[in-house]
């Protein structure tokens, strides 16, 4: 496949060319978003704009912001990353996927592995939730809790899953666009490329940090950094994009699920999905220890060798991958 740009063109400047692409991909979402509003949802530009603002005064609220959150994240994220990588030549799953997955129940194990570290991650939640900024950015604090507030109440709209099929549009908006689009962007351009201009656990680390910030949640910021950590890692030893997809889709839709049960009353013991509390330690202990473990298995199975005869590197790319012995 022939692109328009040198594959040797610095990390950096990919980077910039991503943003650009994902300008150009977020118009053509807008414009796919105002044909949709009005030829599927019957409102004109302006009332649009007042549903969006005020969604539950419109009849079509909830399925016109979902609509739009899927399409802007498809258009905008999943649509740059693709488009940068065919302007550099390169085929879409030699991009992403420079490294065969090998068995797909790898995939499994990977999705046991992000289910498993919820209790753990629940200590790390309650902690960034309760902190505080210093006296000096007082100011700051009540602001951005403020808006976390605010946003907390159009996520809550979102997931108000009143039948089955608003839960299973909430998996596809919610759980796989993001997982697909967003470790398309984070893990397969942004991490891949401070890779090759760093080094693997700089880029890892920085990627993360830029994953967690994006989302603009300040009380949130470290377990989705920690969570960017593991996709991270996740990406960089498989040198296959699937392979952090099935995790980010994984921690993205089982929590969806655990809200629906919840909202059905399938707790019978008060549980509240959306509390920021710590689970027990008893649960926590167990959780931390059996992610060390997987994270270990998952390591030595992505990074091992296939064969005697080969051995694993680190591609320019910023994957592992294996070549032959000289």
């Amino acid at each position: 496949m022939k692109g328009f740009l040198p594959r040797t063109l610095h990390p950096g400047l990919q980077i910039l060319l991503l943003l650009a692409f994902m300008v150009a991909g977020a118009c053509v979402g807008y414009a796919i978003i105002f044909a949709w509003a009005q030829w599927g949802f019957g409102l004109s530009i302006p009332e649009m704009q007042r549903a969006v603002l005020n969604p539950t005064a419109y009849p079509q609220g909830w399925s016109l912001l979902m609509m739009m959150q899927g399409v802007l994240l498809f258009c905008a994220l999943a649509g740059g990353a693709v488009a940068l990588a065919s302007a550099l030549g390169y085929g879409w799953a030699e991009y992403f996927s420079p490294r065969r997955l090998g068995a797909a129940w790898w995939l499994l194990v990977v999705a046991v592995l992000i289910i498993v570290t919820l209790p753990f991650m629940s200590t790390i939640i309650a902690w960034n939730a309760g902190a505080h900024f210093p006296a000096s950015m007082h100011g700051f604090e009540v602001w951005a809790r403020a808006s976390e507030d605010k946003a907390a109440v159009l996520t809550k709209f979102l997931t108000k899953f009143n039948s089955f099929e608003r839960f299973w549009v909430g998996v596809l908006v919610i759980g796989l666009v993001p997982a697909v689009a967003e470790e398309l962007v984070f893990r397969g351009v942004i991490q891949r490329n401070l890779v090759r201009w760093f080094s693997p656990h700089v880029g890892v680390w920085l990627g993360a940090a830029i994953f967690s910030a994006i989302h603009f949640q300040f009380f949130g910021f470290v377990p989705r950094f920690v969570l960017g950590l593991v996709l991270g890692y996740l990406y960089l030893w498989s040198g296959n994009i699937l392979v952090s997809m099935a995790a980010h889709f994984t921690q993205n839709a089982f929590q969806l699920f655990i809200l629906y049960l919840a909202q059905r009353g399938q707790f019978g013991w008060g549980f509240d999905p959306d509390s920021t509390d710590a689970l027990p330690w008893a649960l926590v202990i167990p959780s931390a220890l059996l992610s060390a473990g997987l994270l270990y298995v998952l390591h030595r199975h992505f990074t091992a060798p296939a064969a005697p005869t080969a051995m694993l590197t680190l591609s320019s790319e910023g994957v592992a991958v294996r070549g032959k012995d000289a």
